[in-house]
């Protein structure tokens, strides 16, 4: 789960797993699996790191049990 704002300044919760495709159009849009679109003030590459890092800690977490 990665945390995103939309355009007007609210902030929620997105599951990083659904997501097929991110586009700068010059907003950034996100597109999960089943359709829904999302446009969001991050950059790409913003959500990019966000992503990588929510996986990192899954990872440790499946590490330690």
């Amino acid at each position: 789960m990665i945390n995103v704002t939309r355009l007007n300044g609210k902030a929620f919760t997105l599951n990083s797993d659904l997501i097929e495709t991110m586009e700068k159009t010059p907003d950034t849009v996100i597109t999960l699996t089943g359709g829904n679109k999302y446009v969001v003030s991050e950059p790409i590459e913003v959500l990019i790191e966000r992503i990588v890092e929510f996986r990192r800690r899954c990872q440790i977490f499946k590490v330690e049990d």
